[in-house]
């Protein structure tokens, strides 16, 4: 009996998950994903008119946007430095310009969201227009946010594509320098890897940029379509912390 406990609690799985849920980052897009579940569910049960489960869900909802918004607290900062090491970079101008714009609107986005979770749990007390003002401007910061890494990552994507077509050109199968194939095999695959990551980051953005613009009465997408884009943007940011986190590929 034993033997079969310490095997699936000291299964490595066990392992790479406990070490996910230390970081800050992986507890928060888990909280992410059942935040946004609970919204497509909650939306799903209203429209068969279970309203006492769908008050459950929308509660849990609810109270992991708090929760989150209380482990983003720091994450200003973060996005301040982003964008003064972007600015003393070098890099291609559009690329570094959008980059300093989505760091600075993230920081703005966050600042203004830390007086919306101070007043949800009525540390600082808002009256209703202020607290629908400044959630406002928060959505705004967010949803230029978004926009400036979209034009980012379609310029990155432009590059990156560039660079791997000029490094298969570049290519000679059989040749006698050994080195050289292998500097441009390297090449390749960081160019390639890049573009992996930054397509995902595309594909969460063209998702997520839905949120704030319904929110801000630009689109009018239900909560169910919501709820799946932001479920799915949730597990492949997810997935990307589990491999950075347990060091895989």
């Amino acid at each position: 009996m034993a033997a079969i406990a310490s095997q699936v609690v000291l299964h490595p799985t066990v392992s790479q998950s406990i070490k996910y849920g230390s970081t800050t980052l992986g507890r928060d897009k888990a909280y992410r994903a059942i935040q946004y579940f609970a919204r497509f569910y909650t939306w799903y049960l209203l429209s068969r008119g279970d309203k006492q489960t769908a008050a459950r869900w929308n509660a849990l909802k609810s109270h992991l946007a708090t929760a989150r918004k209380l482990l983003r607290l720091g994450k200003p900062l973060e996005h301040l430095q982003a964008a003064l090491r972007a600015s003393m970079a070098s890099g291609p101008p559009t690329e570094q310009i959008a980059t300093i714009a989505r760091q600075l609107s993230y920081f703005g986005y966050l600042s203004t969201d830390a007086f919306i979770w101070a007043n949800a749990v009525k540390f600082w007390s808002l009256n209703p227009e202020t607290a629908a003002q400044v959630s406002k401007i928060s959505n705004r910061f967010w949803l230029a946010g978004i926009l400036f890494s979209i034009v980012h990552g379609t310029v990155k994507s432009l590059r990156l594509a560039r660079e791997v077509d000029g490094v298969k050109k570049h290519q000679v199968w059989g040749e006698k320098d050994l080195g050289a194939g292998t500097v441009r095999e390297t090449k390749l695959s960081a160019a390639l890897a890049a573009q992996e990551t930054n397509r995902n980051q595309l594909v969460i953005d063209l998702l997520d940029v839905w949120i704030p613009a319904t929110n801000l009465g630009f689109t009018n997408l239900n909560d169910g379509v919501l709820g799946i884009f932001g479920l799915v943007t949730s597990i492949i940011a997810a997935q990307q912390q589990w491999r950075a986190v347990n060091g895989k590929k």
